[in-house]
């Protein structure tokens, strides 16, 4: 039942003084001067929430500014990142390194103060956020991605009982809970019974185009109510200003949680007290304007002749008390920290090796190898694979989006990841195998949220058409270079009769648009064992593309392969003197095989190419790639089931893409190949004209 927060609820009385009331005072101000100086900017929610990040922050988190990376950490999250000023006058406060000059500097070149908090630019940034749900969503994976950890190294601990245990906080504003990727995560988090996530609702009614009256108006609370969360009610004071003290029993009680996560409405102006642009669409998106700025600080009893002010005297007071608790804290934590290592010398093995980022003992000799000749789908190669190598490494785990049969992601004899109490039988809290449900964009974003602790390695599946509903978490896990492994199934027209809505087409070079991504379009069964190799072997994002149908196991030599697909291209077949290159990924390389023996029968030298990965082929020396690629050879086809746009880079000026630019239809594989022009025949009369054309420039 929804409870209205009190200050009576809570168990432990708020210590709030004249030092805090003072620095959240100048927190308010601070957030109007950065974006006034800059001109451009977000500070209204960072003057009305600056009291909650305060009392997150100073009073609550478990979190140490000389360490920003302590394993013991509580991790926060603010998911509308647009207010990035709520987050950065915190690390400012706590002593993360971030001056009054940092501030100074927000939004411009080169500042570790950038418009939206990017992780790994600035230390106690936990995560990217910006494009609205996504903090939240990965709140969401930090949470389950937690309690997996918790699994391998302290199953059998009490809850709050080991060094563990942290909690994750996450700020999200109406925005957040607009977007749809919250309401996916958010109901696989009260499945998922993640008790020690606690979610800060901004209610504060105001977004870019006015009151979000125009666009949202559902009882927010009775929604996570029905997710299965525990939820609070917290009203602003008569004057407009947060009610801390009812906030603070809010989070006292969400502490007390042992099977909901917890959601907590806080209903605030936004912009307050700005005298007459609180409560408005500017306050939320815009500079207040100089005449603003000097009542707004007039109103809060500061000098409004004074910008970027915050008194020495007072920060060190409030830096001293929060050193004060820490210590406490990371005292108590660091002697846990070392029974546990005493106690359990094994799981402290482990740790250290994830800790290392280093493959387990067995990890290669654990790879298959399949046998040239057979025929098998990359995408049940790929789910042997995984069930291969799951016994050495622990720290792999992931599922599907209820796809988990055609994508072969199901870890085979493992538990589910699934609370205590589940109905669904093989469930464990921590279990390895995910189900994400029908929820694509969700699992991207939790994904993330589970590799930015770095201790695991994460996949999820769903079928390749799809990616397009899971992108904007796509494009973060780049953006933040975390570790997720995208397995991408049925990546073409060959898987058949469900048709266009189906079969991807522009999906392949819409991926590869994204920097930082690596797509891999294994040829074989034996590729793919090598594509995974090379996706564990470190620590990026990638995206593995994979058939439906089965595939001929190619005679390549296998010391060949796994070098190749790690290098992402390579020779699979030559001529004496190649007339021609033809260069081919997944199912094609067959078809390309197929061509050059034709070509060779009519007496033209042909090169295969096979070119699983064009980003890791980007990444080798110049002389690495003349020498797959002779730039003597001008004649080049090259044949992908898909879109053909991004192949004209390696062609040149007279090659040939043997394609598809238009959408697919309804009907068996080999059928489509032949009806579109996707064989081996049309490739033979590619090169004849590629030859030509080479032959006349």
């Amino acid at each position: 039942m929804t409870s209205k927060a009190t200050s009576a609820e809570s168990p432990d009385a708020l210590e709030w003084g004249d030092d805090d009331d003072r620095a959240v005072r100048y927190l308010r101000a601070l957030a109007a001067d950065a974006v006034q100086r800059v001109g451009n900017g977000h500070p209204g929610t960072a003057m009305s929430l600056a009291p909650v990040a305060y009392l997150l922050f100073q009073k609550v988190m478990r979190h140490d500014p000389r360490d920003p990376a302590w394993l013991g950490r509580d991790r926060f999250v603010l998911s509308p990142g647009h207010s990035s000023l709520t987050l950065y006058s915190q690390l400012f406060l706590s002593d993360y390194g971030l001056s009054m000059a940092d501030l100074e500097a927000f939004r411009t070149w080169g500042s570790r103060t950038p418009g939206h908090p990017e992780h790994g630019h600035t230390a106690g940034v936990e995560t990217t956020t910006g494009p609205l749900g996504q903090g939240l969503a990965t709140a969401v994976g930090m949470a389950m991605g937690a309690r997996y950890e918790r699994g391998l190294l302290d199953p059998d601990a009490a809850d709050g009982t080991s060094p563990f245990d942290h909690r994750i906080w996450c700020i999200a504003g109406d925005g957040d809970l607009e977007e749809g990727v919250t309401s996916e995560a958010s109901s696989l988090a009260g499945l998922q019974r993640l008790n020690r996530l606690v979610v800060l609702y901004d209610d504060n009614h105001i977004s870019i185009e006015g009151d979000t009256a125009i666009a949202f108006h559902e009882d927010v609370t009775e929604r996570y109510r029905a997710y299965g969360w525990a939820t609070h009610k917290v009203d602003m004071n008569a004057d407009g200003s947060i009610d801390v003290a009812g906030v603070h029993a809010a989070i006292r009680a969400s502490l007390a949680e042992r099977d909901r996560p917890t959601f907590i409405q806080v209903r605030s102006i936004i912009g307050w007290p700005a005298p007459t642009l609180q409560n408005t669409g500017k306050a939320h998106g815009s500079a207040l304007g100089e005449p603003e700025v000097r009542a707004t600080k007039e109103a809060l009893g500061l000098d409004p002749d004074e910008h970027f002010a915050f008194p020495a005297d007072l920060l060190g007071r409030v830096r001293a008390n929060l050193r004060h608790r820490v210590d406490g804290v990371r005292a108590s934590w660091d002697a846990a920290f070392a029974d546990w290592r005493a106690a359990q010398a094994p799981r402290a093995a482990l740790l250290d090796r994830l800790l290392a980022e280093d493959l387990p003992d067995g990890f290669e000799s654990a790879l298959p190898a399949f046998p040239v000749g057979s025929s098998v789908s990359t995408r049940k190669a790929s789910g042997d694979v995984i069930n291969a190598i799951a016994d050495v490494m622990p720290e792999l785990w992931g599922g599907s989006a209820d796809l988990a049969e055609s994508n072969n992601t199901t870890i085979e004899g493992a538990a589910s990841f699934l609370p205590t109490g589940s109905p669904v039988p093989n469930g464990s809290p921590y279990g390895r195998v995910l189900h994400f449900g029908i929820r694509e964009h969700a699992m991207g974003a939790i994904l993330n949220g589970i590799a930015l602790s770095r201790l695991t390695r994460p996949f999820g599946g769903t079928f390749l058409v799809f990616s397009d509903y899971m992108r904007g978490a796509v494009r973060l896990s780049a953006l933040m270079d975390t570790a997720v492994t995208y397995v991408w199934t049925h990546d073409g027209i060959g898987l058949g009769e469900d048709g266009p809505t189906h079969q991807p087409v522009e999906h392949l070079w819409a991926l590869r648009a994204i920097p930082n991504l690596s797509v891999v379009r294994p040829a074989d069964a034996n590729e793919t064992a090598a594509a995974w190799r090379a996706t564990l072997h470190q620590r990026h994002p990638v995206g593995l593309v994979l058939t439906r149908q089965n595939l001929a196991v190619l005679g390549t030599d296998p010391d060949t392969v796994r070098s190749g697909v790690a290098r992402g291209a390579y020779v699979v077949a030559d001529s004496d003197q190649p007339q021609v290159l033809l260069l081919a990924t997944g199912s094609e390389v067959a078809l390309a095989l197929d061509a050059a023996a034709a070509l060779e029968r009519a007496g033209v030298g042909a090169r295969v190419v096979s070119m699983p990965c064009l980003e890791w082929f980007e990444h080798q020396d110049s002389a690495y790639r003349d020498a797959v690629l002779l730039p003597s050879v001008r004649a080049r086809v090259a044949v992908e089931a898909g879109a053909t746009l991004g192949w004209y880079r390696y062609v040149g000026d007279a090659g040939r893409v043997v394609g598809l630019d238009h959408f697919g239809a309804s009907a068996d594989g080999p059928t489509l190949y032949r009806e579109f022009g996707i064989t081996a025949e049309a490739i033979v009369s590619a090169a004849h004209d590629s030859i030509s054309a080479a032959a006349r420039r």
